[in-house]
């Protein structure tokens, strides 16, 4: 009873509350949940740079493969926050449920496939990225080693979708603290006291979120307070089917689009060597650590702007985009300012790496990065706008626009007619993420994202 008064006092203050509290309810906790995701592969870098700089570029090399899967079934649990938000504020709970029903079918399935295929191709992907053999053998044993958890990730991104569609992104937090917790004891122990390097990362890092998944699949049965799945006696729904589709085929192609463009983006910077996929790596994860409270406040509007336009309240709905964007790009412009400075910049990306030539790039790509992050600002807040509104192919055109457009443009320009040589993939990154920022916001202005889809 107590769960179902939290969900319901959450729900009261999306639809009728003050704004500025539900943006904040919202987006700590997954701020928190992100920051906790992030540490998975944070934890992984730390111990890998202490075993070497190839192990440290193998495992940044092949990240974006795994991503390329995880993205595209991203479509599904965008499709089911947006769903499920939608249905919740037009008071439908029981079509709601059936929908997270559907929902979790389709991506259990989805990950079993992926997970098998791209087993059995790692060592072709592995070779046509360019890595040497040291490097190429770290990377083949990890990455069929840690695909085997996208099941279980799928499992554990389902429940947050479910529960933050209801306003509670508490739970998912929770979750993932178990889950890290288990990373941060498991990582140096198969690591470094096993000594099963890279295999040791991949391991800790799928025996960590088995435990998760298994608990959030408990969870989403037995729930009689809020939104459930139903398994027992379970078939497609072809309408239900239609509009996971519309809403999550848009977010899928544009996300795993994104990634195969890092993919191609990785085999750029390897051709600077091992030194330089290593500080590539290290500068992404720490950014991504900059840009967590951007991340969260754009998943704040995804459920703030899905719930008012399923009660059809069009003008609370951009009033909780405009306050989200103007504290987004606020917050990251004063911390970029703060973290682009050289001797801090130096110091963070120090923790990871003792190599001085991978903490001197990394530590200028930071710089450059962090003082162009308030882009971000602009980029997850409209984002989570159209999201919300169930208009990802907005955000699928401009991801794909993003990566295979404007960066490797930017990139071609840097290197062939300007000659900055590596410092070319760090500015086409910061380019291109502050054109598509621009570029959304004036799709925004258009009202397009006010035209109902589901």
């Amino acid at each position: 009873m107590a769960k179902a008064k939290v969900t319901e006092k959450n729900i009261k203050l999306i639809l009728h509350g003050s704004i500025g509290k539900a943006i904040l309810a919202l987006a700590v906790p997954v701020v928190i949940n992100s920051f906790l995701q992030t540490m998975y592969n944070l934890t992984d870098t730390y111990w890998l740079g202490q075993l070497g700089t190839n192990e440290l570029a193998a495992i940044n090399l092949v990240s974006p493969l795994q991503q390329i899967v995880v993205n595209f079934g991203s479509g599904l649990t965008v499709a089911g926050a947006v769903l499920i938000a939608q249905l919740i504020g037009a008071s439908k709970k029981e079509e709601a449920a059936s929908m997270a029903s559907q929902i979790f079918v389709c991506a259990m399935i989805f990950s079993i496939i992926c997970a098998g295929v791209i087993a059995i191709f790692t060592p072709t992907v592995v070779n046509w990225l360019g890595a040497d053999e040291p490097t190429a053998k770290v990377a083949n044993v990890y990455l069929r080693l840690v695909i085997l958890d996208m099941p279980f990730l799928y499992m554990v991104n389902i429940f947050a979708a479910i529960r933050q569609a209801q306003g509670d992104t508490v739970s998912p937090m929770f979750l993932n603290l178990t889950g890290i917790l288990l990373n941060v004891v498991l990582d140096p122990l198969l690591m470094i006291v096993i000594h099963w390097g890279a295999a040791g990362a991949a391991l800790a890092t799928v025996i960590a979120k088995a435990v998760p998944a298994m608990i959030s699949l408990v969870i989403l049965k037995r729930d009689t307070t809020g939104v459930r799945i139903r398994l027992k006696g379970f078939r497609f729904e072809k309408s239900k089917m239609k509009s996971i589709l519309t809403v999550g085929l848009p977010t899928a192609i544009g996300g795993s689009t994104m990634q195969l463009g890092f993919l191609l983006m990785s085999r750029n910077v390897y051709v600077y060597g091992t030194g330089a996929m290593a500080a590539y790596g290290i500068g992404n994860k720490v950014n991504g650590l900059i840009t967590l409270p951007s991340n969260g406040i754009g998943s704040a509007v995804a459920t703030i702007v899905g719930q008012n336009i399923g009660a059809n309240q069009i003008d609370r709905a951009e009033k909780g985009y405009k306050i989200a964007r103007r504290v987004s790009v606020i917050f990251l412009f004063v911390g970029g300012l703060i973290l682009s400075r050289p001797f801090l910049s130096e110091a963070i990306v120090g923790l990871f790496s003792t190599d001085e030539e991978v903490i001197a790039m990394a530590a200028d790509f930071l710089s450059i990065m962090a003082l162009w992050c308030f882009t971000n600002g602009v980029y997850n807040s409209t984002s989570g706008l159209f999201q919300g509104s169930g208009h990802t192919e907005v955000t699928m055109a401009v991801d794909a626009t993003r990566l295979w457009v404007f960066r490797f443009a930017t990139l071609y320009v840097c290197e062939h007619w300007l000659h900055m040589g590596v410092r070319s993939i760090w500015y086409s990154v910061v380019v291109s993420n502050a054109l598509s920022s621009v570029i959304l916001y004036v799709v925004y202005r258009t009202g397009l994202w006010k035209k109902k889809r589901v």
